[in-house]
């Protein structure tokens, strides 16, 4: 058989040596390793093989020409074969070809299949009769890497030339094994680049987890917050409307996001529990309101005994006891801090300071400590000013955690993306103080998910879920404040990602009727 010609060889190994720097795709890049080896050796038919975890040889593109066969790869067409196991009780499977080439990690070259004495080649012969073909050369290459990997198997049927099926020459099979090394380090490299991916996204999500362990409530906001900015991530890139409409996240963008997702709040693993998980204003590691409670029944036992040991002080007990009930169920319900507490509250609490005092080893002293004090005079939620820096500053330390990170090229916006759920659009956020021009568009989605998980979560310690209704118009108001970016809170309005998030992850409110037009700083598309 005449010998290749060298330019055209050259050609194709040029052409596959691009191929398998640019394509992305592995089943693709497969099929296209296949291809370029068959038309190298003018194979009549071939199939290509990767390796699964559980060393076993999946199929993963199958040709023929002769019998009209493609099958996998990106024919759409499924191949209807199971594995191929490589090892069979720990014996080496001599029964496949692809098989014993993969284990023994050596090229199989056979001229004519039904002569061949060495190796068992009923299965093909068991195919051939059922087919109707005559398998006669067969060329099978492990396709071994630069670790002496196996990462793959080609098998080549039937060389051809002038119309007559002819053995595979000492050219053609080095012409292949050379491709098939160059394309098993390019699979290693894809390979390697697919779990350093799954690494990134497996870290981000063990640091949610450990948030998780420490606190349940803060876990379930890291898992969620992810989710909902894809949501609304796959919404933007639908919406053909309004000044997003040319703007769309590529593959390699969406996973940077959805990593970004998961380390948003990863500094919190360095915020104490006690704050994080504050769920009433006198909470530490316990609830302090039983110290002011009982610090009141010492105040009524004493005032008792005052009644008894001097009644010249004509002390009207059951009135000053009634009313030390009204104070003590008063400071019950503001500890809570679920509604704003007005100045008028805050003003009693302080008349209650100065009122009620009790005497300890001779000592007269206010039922309440300074910091009892200031923590019930709270007016919105339940942390104290220097609580709000620490629970802020978990921002200060997650942009610590993730500069440090030398992350990817294609993941180098994860800090940014993360880094920015708590700045606004006015500039009056944290911890950098951005505008809306100063972010990306990725980094405003993930301040609208955050703030919609925080609103709508139902297992938070401190605070009820609110009603869809309630959360779609305080985030209205806040488009409009310039707080969040109206732009895509229009489309998290209009392709319904609120409903969308609500039904997997808040169901008890999923059903609430909304009219879109009521919510503040909505503008609709057509408009």
């Amino acid at each position: 058989m005449p010998l290749l010609n060298n330019d055209d060889a050259l050609k194709e190994l040029l052409a596959l040596s691009y191929r398998v720097s640019t394509e992305k795709n592995t089943t693709k890049l497969l099929e296209d390793i296949l291809c370029s080896a068959k038309a190298l050796t003018h194979a009549d038919g071939g199939t290509i093989y990767s390796i699964t975890p559980n060393q076993e040889l999946k199929f993963e593109t199958l040709i023929n020409d002769s019998l009209g066969l493609y099958m996998g790869g990106t024919s759409e067409k499924p191949i209807p074969f199971n594995h191929i196991p490589i090892y069979i009780q720990g014996e080496v499977n001599k029964n496949a070809l692809v098989a014993l080439a993969a284990a023994t990690q050596q090229p199989i070259i056979i001229e004519d299949a039904y002569q061949a004495c060495s190796h068992d080649m009923s299965g093909a012969r068991a195919m051939d009769q059922k087919t109707g073909y005559r398998t006669k050369s067969v060329l099978t290459v492990p396709m071994q890497n630069h670790e002496g990997e196996i990462n793959g198997v080609l098998q080549l049927i039937n060389a051809q030339h002038q119309g007559e099926v002819v053995p595979f020459n000492q050219q053609e099979i080095d012409l292949v094994l050379s491709m098939t090394s160059l394309a098993a380090v390019a699979l290693t490299n894809k390979q390697l680049i697919n779990e350093m991916e799954v690494l990134f996204e497996s870290l981000a999500k063990v640091i949610a987890r450990a948030i998780d362990e420490k606190s349940p409530y803060t876990g379930g906001h890291c898992r969620r917050v992810p989710e909902l900015t894809m949501m609304l991530a796959e919404a933007v890139n639908k919406a053909q409307y309004g000044p997003l409409a040319d703007f769309e996240l590529t593959e390699p963008e969406k996973n940077a996001l959805n990593v970004a997702g998961w380390l948003h709040d990863c500094g919190k693993i360095a915020t104490p529990e006690y704050i994080m998980d504050k769920a009433t204003k006198l909470q530490t590691i316990f609830d302090r309101i039983e110290f002011v409670d009982a610090k009141l029944e010492i105040y009524a036992q004493q005032r008792e005994l005052q009644a008894l040991k001097y009644p010249e002080l004509n002390i009207d007990l059951p009135s000053e006891l009634q009313q030390l009930a009204e104070d003590r169920a008063f400071l019950q319900t503001t500890n809570l801090g679920g509604e704003f507490l007005p100045n008028e509250s805050v003003e009693r609490i302080q008349q209650l300071a100065e009122k009620y005092h009790i005497t300890i080893n001779g000592i007269a002293q206010s039922v309440f400590t300074d910091d009892e004090l200031q923590c019930l005079q709270i007016q919105r939620g339940t942390l104290t000013a220097a609580e709000r820096t620490i629970i802020n500053h978990h921002i200060d330390v997650t942009v610590m955690m993730l500069d440090s990170l030398p992350f990817p090229k294609h993941l180098k916006n994860v800090p940014e993306y993360a880094c920015g759920h708590h700045e606004k659009m006015d500039g009056s956020g944290y911890p950098k103080g951005l505008t809306k021009e100063q972010m990306s568009p990725p980094a405003r989605m993930m301040a609208i998910a955050d703030i919609f998980e925080a609103l709508t979560a139902s297992d938070r310690p401190y605070k009820p879920g609110k009603s869809l209704k309630e959360c779609l118009e305080i985030m209205g108001f806040m488009a409009k404040d310039s707080h969040i970016d109206a732009d895509l809170f229009n489309i998290f309005i209009k392709e319904k990602v609120y409903l969308e998030y609500a039904k997997k992850f808040v169901p008890n409110i999923a059903n609430e009727e909304i009219d879109e037009s009521e919510i503040p700083a909505y503008v609709s598309p057509n408009k």
